[in-house]
């Protein structure tokens, strides 16, 4: 079994994925409503990844015979009126979850947890990539966002984005 404090904040942790799932969907459903099919289909992707990640938290738990405690899931709050504020609240709240995952790392270091430890550390690469991915796309709607054309190519390049689950085994 789990030290209880890491326990704990893997549980909170399956929360906050799941909002991070709301909350890419919310973002979906911002860049769908202006036409930006593109757009739309990069978050739907995200909001697959997140609620993935709940998953592999809640795999990880049950694989170690821990309770799994699932509370309300907050609505998204965030109100956007032009698409770089999508952009920067996606980066905004990747960083918000990387701060997260480091907060379990840190716990289960603390107690020696090494099994934890590892299995974070792919959700520690995955945030680098996240954080890395939100910025890139920051600075093409910075470079691009205004010309109707380039925005356009940058919709399609993002179209193009398909989705592939987490290859790892929990068993």
């Amino acid at each position: 079994m789990l030290n209880k404090k890491v326990s704990d904040l893997l549980n909170e942790q399956i929360n906050k994925e799941l909002y991070s799932a709301y909350l890419y969907l919310d973002m979906n459903n911002y860049f769908d409503k202006r036409g930006l099919n593109g757009f739309a289909n990069w978050y739907m992707i995200q909001a697959q990844e997140e609620r993935d990640h709940a998953m592999l938290i809640y795999k990880y738990l049950q694989n170690n015979d821990c309770p799994i405690k699932l509370t309300a899931i907050a609505m998204p709050d965030k109100k956007f009126k032009k698409d770089m504020d999508v952009l920067k609240a996606g980066l905004e709240h990747e960083e918000y979850v990387t701060a997260s995952i480091h907060t379990i790392y840190d716990a289960a270091y603390k107690v020696k947890d090494f099994r934890t430890m590892q299995f974070l550390d792919w959700f520690v690469k995955e945030q680098g990539e996240e954080e890395t991915n939100a910025r890139d796309m920051i600075t093409k709607m910075e470079l691009f966002g205004t010309d109707q054309r380039s925005l356009y190519m940058l919709n399609q390049e993002l179209a193009a984005r398909t989705y592939s689950a987490p290859s790892l085994v929990l068993d």
